[in-house]
């Protein structure tokens, strides 16, 4: 019979990534083996490590994680690489007798991980086209252009989404249609349990209003400055980033750094918002308080592992 496998889900700062190892070290204990595999896209760049919240090796614990620095920031990590190379170190864990501990913070990601999910058509030379049609007329009138082909998914993408309007101008000219809705839960891996922290939001906002100061402290300015020397803004999807993109425009001089700060904060709040709005269309998620002490060990009694 093969190890369960563990999915955290859960908005930024919920402590997903310090579970997550609390877990694994908790099952070694046991006797068994236990690593993480991330599906943060942005933890998989090197050099991405203060406005991503990674894990130092130093809080890892001697716990192996996987998908972390094995990408440029000039590179681009795509959902598709995502989900192979997910699958793959989920696989190899289990051909151990290995828990893999799943750290999901996209629905996206996690749902193309662990369900049944196919991808589009794609074409490197058609979306550099559609991109480089954003950097001149930007999202909202790129957002016009996909209303005069496809009004049913312009209806379905925000207008400032950028990546997700040239995905779709891409699938459209490739196939001649688009559906932006998710495809239903089937899943592709056996064994999955799923669990989602939530945390009051008043919290939540505290802990991610703390989280960006004490990058901004640990030198994030530097960070993404370094990263411009090597290439950040040439890459597709890392300069995108939270964090990344602000500290950017600062940067650039198109904010002050008050400004930029604020906007990282803005930004996370909201996208952490999105998250748990996600995550919670998932049914087969178990909902756990997130400052619960005995989070770990009611995580291990459900799958079988205490």
């Amino acid at each position: 019979m093969q190890p369960p496998v563990i999915v955290l889900n859960g908005p930024t700062a919920s402590g997903k990534s310090s579970l997550a190892v609390e877990l694994a070290l908790a099952v070694q204990a046991s006797g068994r083996g236990a690593e993480v595999v991330n599906t943060d896209s942005m933890l998989v760049y090197r050099g991405m490590d203060i406005g991503t919240a990674k894990p130092t090796i130093a809080e890892r614990r001697g716990v192996v994680h996987h998908l972390v620095d094995i990408a440029e920031v000039t590179e681009t990590a795509s959902v598709a690489d995502f989900q192979r190379l997910a699958r793959e170190a989920i696989a190899e864990c289990r051909a151990r007798g290995v828990v893999p501990v799943v750290v999901g913070g996209s629905a996206l990601y996690v749902h193309a991980v662990i369900d049944e999910f196919s991808f589009p058509a794609t074409d490197p030379q058609v979306r550099a086209r559609w991109e480089q049609r954003l950097d001149e007329v930007g999202p909202e009138a790129l957002h016009g252009e996909l209303v005069a082909r496809s009004p049913q998914a312009a209806a379905q993408i925000l207008p400032g989404n950028g990546r997700r309007i040239v995905r779709a101008l891409e699938v459209l000219e490739l196939t001649g249609e688009f559906t932006p809705k998710l495809p239903e839960w089937t899943a592709a891996i056996e064994g999955v349990h799923q669990f989602g922290l939530e945390l009051p939001r008043e919290l939540m906002d505290r802990r991610i209003d703390e989280r960006v100061e004490q990058m901004w402290a640990d030198g994030l300015v530097e960070e993404v400055r370094s990263l411009a020397a090597r290439g950040l803004r040439e890459g597709v999807t890392a300069w995108r980033a939270i964090g990344y993109r602000q500290v950017l425009q600062y940067l650039d001089g198109q904010i002050d750094e008050a400004q930029a700060r604020a906007a990282v904060k803005a930004a996370t709040r909201r996208f952490a918002r999105k998250q748990l709005s996600w995550f919670r269309r998932d049914p087969r998620v178990t909902w756990l308080s997130a400052v619960d002490p005995g989070l770990v060990a009611k995580i291990l009694d459900s799958c079988g592992l205490d």
